[in-house]
């Protein structure tokens, strides 16, 4: 859980994914089509990515990726990030924790 979190806190977006999920892909592009460049973590890809997941289902992220984390705090999964975006809080949130500027 700790590392999660660290990892969560260094930059403004940060996205928890694995390299093989779709729903992770169309959360990325998202972010990058608003202008954001988030941190990237493949749990896939990395050593700890078992414990991390299982962090992340700790936090109430159920399926495990995407998890995003905007300005250090837990966002949710895609449907969330979705949600988000489709009311037109996500782009005010992203400038919040100055992911964007514009």
């Amino acid at each position: 859980m700790d590392k999660v979190r660290d990892l969560a806190s260094k930059k403004a977006a940060v996205i928890f994914t694995k390299s093989s999920c779709y729903m992770c892909y169309s959360i990325k592009t998202l972010f990058y089509e608003l202008g954001a460049s988030p941190a990237i973590h493949e749990l896939d890809h990395d050593p700890n990515g078992r414990d991390m997941e299982r962090a992340l289902r700790g936090l109430g992220c159920d399926p495990s990726v995407p998890a995003v984390f905007i300005g250090g705090r837990f966002v949710g999964s895609a449907k969330d990030v979705i949600s988000l975006h489709v009311d037109g809080s996500l782009k005010q949130m992203l400038k919040d924790a100055k992911a964007i500027w514009f």
